[in-house]
């Protein structure tokens, strides 16, 4: 790489970041479509504008930011599991992600194959990468405090695990289409025994030694928390690499690992969604802004063709038209049912999954990636606008003007306590910690005092034991809550989050 080009590559990742934490706050409140900002700004850098970044479909580049981003997309996704809840909820994780995902890819792929006139394999190829849907596109709306939880659990499950679903049907209509270029049978048994058995067996070993070795070094010496966060994302990198240095499927591979994490070590769940989260949707966002570079546009020319424009229509509505029966036998309530069929964005996941046709070469993936490109584009414009306007529509009234009794802002302890505290470490990060005996003490002296037990929700069904009198504020809601309940903001405010 040039020096020119090592400079624009430095920028692109600085001005991601500065736009991304800009505007975190108004996609927050007003839910706008964060996708369409950066496939924006990739216009603007691209050679449609400033031309500092040019991608194409055999670039190096691109290959290494696709690889690392469907590996981020699958580790985020397994970690993210609340395998607890999955438990609880069998019967609506079923149906999401069997007949609710299978479906539609059958569906799109019978409708490919017609319209399109693709073979066999590749429609099937085409139908299971626009059966994805993203989860970039949805996190705002999964986050939002005021959506329906049967809603979310049900969004949250089948964008976080239908691509494990898809992308084994992805890599065997991949082996197909090398059948009927006369590939060697043995060749292909050989990719399908890595895929099934040696991806996940190493994803899974590689999870459970990462496991096993933190819990030694938290014994012995502690890891910080921020830390914590960056050793997730090692584990999800070096059981890809594993994988693929073997034969076996580095995606699967970094799926397994996460959910082996998911399922084995809460702490480490919690410490990636709170930092290492963070730092993965950096890198899908500047994923966006590499295609909006120029490669995803190469679809708006297919628009003139009849046929393809009603290809994307049917792949964009089939889903809604295939979940809204299937969960009638879910026992969710009609506006719930209705509103997990009507938001099923296409996004990255779809892009990342239909590019690997392309990496490996074969014949016709590029016009496969054109037709996912034009499909995506829609669901931004669709799917995301139609996000945007129900957050705003389930955004809460603001309070009148003339309140004379505002919510009291939450405050830091008393700059002088009634009760002695240990010497203020000298990282200024590192919170003021109070032993039990400190705190009961604060309780005699009379000086008001609220405890929160702040643990993840994760963390909190694991064990539901609650101190006596503490508020139950949820991390991701405190401050709603906090507001809500009106609590003194002159009081010492004791959190729980082990």
């Amino acid at each position: 790489m040039s020096h020119e080009g090592f400079v624009a590559a430095v920028a692109l990742i600085g001005i991601v970041i500065v736009i991304s934490s800009l505007l975190s706050g108004a996609v927050e409140r007003t839910g706008l479509p964060q996708v369409a900002i950066f496939l924006l700004v990739g216009v603007v850098l691209g050679p449609a504008g400033l031309d500092l970044v040019r991608f194409t479909l055999d670039s190096p580049a691109l290959q290494v930011i696709a690889t690392l981003g469907l590996v981020l997309v699958l580790f985020s996704d397994a970690i993210g599991i609340d395998v607890g809840e999955v438990r609880q909820q069998r019967r609506l994780a079923a149906l999401v992600l069997g007949p609710g995902t299978l479906l539609p890819a059958a569906l799109i792929a019978a409708a490919a194959w017609w319209l399109l006139q693709l073979s066999p394999a590749a429609a099937i190829l085409l139908g299971a990468a626009l059966a994805s849907t993203d989860p970039v596109l949805l996190r705002t709306l999964i986050r939002h405090q005021n959506l329906p939880p049967s809603a979310k659990l049900a969004l949250r499950l089948e964008s976080g695990m239908n691509d494990v679903i898809l992308l084994p049907i992805v890599v065997l209509a991949m082996l197909a289409l090398r059948a009927e270029l006369a590939a060697p049978g043995w060749e292909i048994g050989r990719h399908a025994v890595g895929l099934f058995l040696l991806g996940p067996a190493l994803g899974v070993g590689a999870g459970w030694v990462a496991i096993t070795l933190l819990d030694q070094v938290r014994r012995r010496v502690g890891v910080r928390r921020d830390y914590e966060s960056l050793y997730a994302l090692g584990v999800a990198f070096s059981a890809y690499a594993a994988a693929e240095a073997v034969g076996g499927s580095g995606f699967l591979a970094a799926f397994a690992a996460g959910l082996v994490i998911a399922a084995l070590d809460v702490e480490l769940c919690d410490c990636f969604l709170d930092y290492g989260e963070a730092s993965a949707e950096m890198f899908l966002l500047l994923t966006f802004v590499a295609f909006g570079a120029g490669l995803i546009w190469t679809g708006l020319p297919l628009i003139a063709d009849w046929r393809v424009l009603l290809f994307a229509l049917l792949a964009l509505f089939v889903r809604t038209a295939v979940l809204v029966p299937v969960l009638l036998r879910s026992g969710l309530d009609a506006g719930s049912r209705r509103l997990i069929g009507l938001f099923g964005p296409r996004g990255l996941s779809s892009l990342l999954l239909v590019l690997l046709p392309v990496f490996a070469g074969v014949p016709g993936a590029d016009r496969l990636f054109a037709v996912t490109c034009l499909v995506v584009l829609l669901s931004v414009v669709v799917h995301g606008g139609g996000i945007a306007i129900y957050l705003r529509r389930l955004a809460p009234a603001a309070p009148p003007a003339s309140s004379t009794s505002p919510a009291p802002r939450m405050s830091p302890p008393p700059a002088q306590p009634t009760v002695s505290r240990p010497p203020a470490p000298s990282d200024a990060a590192v919170p003021e910690r109070i032993t039990i005996d400190e705190f009961r003490a604060v309780q005699r002296s009379g000086e008001p005092v609220i405890v929160a037990d702040v643990r993840t929700e994760r963390s909190y069904r694991d064990d539901a034991d609650i101190a006596a009198g503490a508020l139950r504020l949820p991390p991701e809601d405190a401050v709603r809550l906090a507001r809500e309940k009106r609590l003194d903001q002159n009081a010492t405010l004791v959190l729980y989050c082990a």
